[in-house]
């Protein structure tokens, strides 16, 4: 039994329903609660001083917080997980809700990436939070690569893979790229990747490239070399993190060094430092996961909760993940079953496309 499960086990039934209300009334309303507010809500009639006193006492427990000389309490991060793990009460996705979702999913002529990035735009609009959707590596034969000059500093790569699909990825090329040397890196890898997954291409790119060196000119070569090292970072290209809804996690920030928090959290989820993490923190296993404030270091900065589930192809195994960020005063009863229900149904999706 945790800590938290033991100090739950040992309140009697006031200060449970205390407790309880005080952290309901926090995810309701975001301010604090009061002891005359509880007073008209418990079960059991008592005075607003003995809520108080009962106040107090989950107080000196570190489960609630007085944020102002006597004003109420909102229950501290410690409250939040104890709340979460042993209280919450958790429903069914409802069925508007569901319906959303459905609608958004339900088109059969989307990519996968189109249909992930109709997940992001649809958790966003119904949470009125952000949303993150890791999108799955693809692993289909390449048909054809091109390189596009966009600016001096930033070009695209399309990728067009056998099934049909294609992705276009921005990126930065070595200084001094021509249209000409990027048309001969394209063609040299086109010579290569004909047939082969981005993975296998990696595994046979470096004994080729040192034996077919002379046919391309050094600048070329640096765009290919920079070009699959982007490949290979797992933190880059090898997942795709789509970020949906940042402005109602700012809009819900109550004062500039929280906006500014926030926008340093998504600007680094937007430069994808730490995709892998993210995935990660799906990893651990089935079913959905609620991390609150300092508990994972992606979201330690913004005091933010993330509420994220993996979701897995045909054969069971964890291939990308989606969550929502939002204050810590989520209403995770109600986002939790939405989450769930759309991991599952992202992945039975795309297990049903056979894209993964």
């Amino acid at each position: 039994m945790s800590d938290a499960q033991t100090i739950l086990s040992d309140m009697n039934d006031r200060t449970r329903e205390v407790f309880r209300r005080v952290v309901e009334g926090y995810l309701d309303s975001g301010g604090p609660v009061g002891s005359r507010t509880l007073t008209r809500t418990l079960t059991e009639k008592v005075s607003a001083a003995t809520v108080r006193n009962v106040m107090q006492d989950l107080e000196s427990l570190g489960l609630l917080d007085s944020p102002h000389v006597s004003a109420g309490r909102i229950p501290t991060q410690l409250g939040l997980r104890m709340f979460v793990d042993s209280l919450l009460e958790v429903g069914s996705v409802a069925r508007e809700d569901q319906e959303k979702i459905d609608a958004t999913l339900g088109a059969n002529d989307h990519d996968v990436s189109t249909l992930l990035d109709h997940v992001g735009a649809a958790l966003s609009g119904i949470t009125r939070s952000a949303s993150l959707v890791l999108a799955p590596k693809r692993e289909a034969p390449i048909r054809h690569i091109e390189f596009v000059s966009l600016a001096p500093d930033r070009a695209l790569v399309v990728l067009v893979f056998a099934d049909g699909q294609v992705e276009n990825r921005i990126f930065t090329p070595p200084p001094g790229q021509t249209p000409s040397s990027m048309r001969e890196a394209a063609n040299f890898l086109n010579a290569l990747a004909e047939g082969k997954t981005l993975t296998e291409l990696r595994k046979t790119f470096a004994s080729d490239i040192a034996r077919r060196r002379q046919e391309i000119d050094v600048l070329a070569r640096d765009l290919v070399e920079s070009g699959i090292a982007l490949w290979e970072n797992p933190g880059e290209n090898s997942e795709r993190l789509i970020v949906r809804g940042r402005a109602n996690l700012i809009d819900s920030a109550t004062d500039l060094g929280d906006i500014e928090r926030i926008r340093s959290l998504f600007d680094d989820l937007e430069r994808k430092r730490d995709i892998a993490e993210f995935l990660g923190l799906a990893d651990a296993g089935e079913g959905v996961r609620i991390f609150i404030g300092s508990e994972n270091k992606l979201f330690s900065l913004s005091g933010s909760s993330l509420v994220v589930s993996p979701y897995m192809n045909a054969d069971r195994k964890i291939i990308g993940a989606v969550g929502v960020i939002g204050p810590t005063r989520l209403n995770y009863g109600r986002i939790v079953p939405i989450v769930d229900y759309t991991a599952q149904l992202v992945g039975r999706l795309i297990s049903e496309r056979g894209k993964v």
